[in-house]
């Protein structure tokens, strides 16, 4: 793999496990300080945009990091972050988006709370695959 390969793998990486860790640790908090009809109207215009940038970042640093076992476990961790996100979290996020869901009620609160623990696994994931990578680069 040769090194520009590994800098912008560690790139996205870092930059999707930091985007994640800022979900878990500050935004979603903060939205749920807010009492739960401003969380549940927060949370789409919220997903759909973190969404995106996210898929795009963890799909380039799992594209690109490959060789080693070290290159190959980062993208493993990175990669799993897709599978749990479309089986685990996607049923809890279209229940979340639901037009008909009372965005004051206390399925919205529990909802929300259940979405955070979950995004908390793809926080963990995004950051034991940025640490690999940057642990691989430096064995390179």
């Amino acid at each position: 793999m040769n090194e520009a390969s590994q800098w912008i793998a560690i790139w996205a990486a870092g930059l999707f496990s930091g985007a994640a860790l800022y979900v878990s640790l500050v935004e979603h908090p903060a939205r749920m300080q807010c009492g739960t009809l401003l969380a549940a109207t927060e949370f789409g215009p919220s997903y759909r945009r973190g969404a995106v940038m996210q898929a795009m970042l963890a799909g380039v640093a799992a594209g690109l990091a490959h060789g080693s076992t070290a290159w190959l476990s980062g993208s493993l961790l990175l990669f799993l972050v897709v599978p749990f996100t479309l089986i685990v979290i996607f049923p809890t996020n279209h229940k979340l988006l639901d037009p008909a869901l009372d965005k004051s009620s206390p399925e919205a609160h529990r909802l929300l709370v259940r979405w955070g623990r979950l995004h908390e696994v793809r926080s963990v994931l995004g950051l034991a695959a940025f640490i690999v990578f940057v642990l691989a680069s430096r064995r390179a």
